[in-house]
């Protein structure tokens, strides 16, 4: 298992956008890979994918042996049970471009942390904007969030060198918790700044309402906390970065709802990246 990756996706009846997600997965042009697919609905996804004829046997099957758990305890599942060296995360309704393990797994040699641009897309697949592309660069923790200013699920890395689990308790942001529970052992990462991961943006991320804002600025709230008490062990000038993109996001977060009311449609990253660019010039 030298270059073998897990890549780990939890299932919450996801019938309708798994296929998809399971192609890209077989279309990979770095072979070596497990892909763990957690069911925290209880349903026969090995079969399902049988049936469709997507099965492999590469492909592991396991539960939470619950429903609606939630996407943290589900991930935590596999994550307990790995004996890979690298890891990488895929939601249900996400896919991979072909090429994204091949490329991570080369810049693993070097690195403990590989993150990729993001393609965000429709539920269709039809493109809406790319998120952090340009040059491949290394990045610091505190670096990190003003570069990829979007969701931190893309990340592959290697469990010999970083790791971590899941917070069950931050049910929105917990892809940035756990990259920053990754950063407590590793300094650096590298990015990889071609679109290397379909982001879906579902009919429901389009919008802000009032629960849905009030639950992710919890979740930013309670990550900055930790943070600034130093429980992800940054060094000072990390936790500076961290926290500042944090509290941009904040204050969009808080105007995001009445931006979405006059220009219905407007992606987050959309209201965002211009406050980031605001607050001090991107890398």
């Amino acid at each position: 298992m030298g270059k073998t990756v897990a890549i780990i996706t939890p299932a919450y009846k996801a019938q309708e956008t798994l296929p998809e997600t399971v192609r890209s997965v077989l279309e990979q042009t770095h072979a070596d890979w497990q892909h763990w697919i957690v069911a925290d609905d209880g349903f026969d996804y090995a079969g399902f994918l049988d049936q469709q004829g997507l099965g492999d046997r590469r492909q592991v099957f396991a539960t939470t042996g619950r429903t609606g758990s939630g996407a943290s305890a589900t991930r935590n599942v596999a994550l307990e049970q790995l004996a890979t060296p690298y890891a990488a995360i895929l939601d249900a309704d996400d896919r991979l471009k072909p090429q994204k393990l091949e490329r991570a797994v080369v810049a693993l040699d070097e690195y403990g942390i590989v993150t990729t641009a993001l393609d965000v897309v429709t539920t269709g697949f039809s493109h809406l904007r790319f998120v952090a592309d340009g040059p491949d660069r290394v990045l610091t923790a505190g670096e990190h969030k003003w570069v990829n200013l979007s969701m931190d699920s893309m990340v592959v890395w290697d469990r010999r060198r970083a790791d971590g689990r899941y917070d069950p308790t931050i049910r929105n942001m917990n892809d940035l918790e756990f990259l920053l529970q990754l950063f407590r052992t590793v300094p650096q990462s590298f990015h990889l700044g071609t679109p290397l991961h379909d982001y879906v943006k579902r009919n429901g991320s389009l919008s802000n309402g009032a629960e849905t804002a009030a639950a992710m600025i919890h979740a930013k709230t309670a990550i900055l906390d930790r943070l600034e008490a130093g429980y992800y062990g940054l060094d000072a000038e990390d936790v500076a970065g961290v926290a500042g993109f944090l509290r941009v996001s904040l204050a969009a977060e808080a105007a995001y709802g009445d931006a979405v009311s006059a220009a219905p449609g407007l992606l987050f990253e959309d209201h965002l990246e211009p406050r980031l660019r605001a607050s001090k010039p991107l890398p």
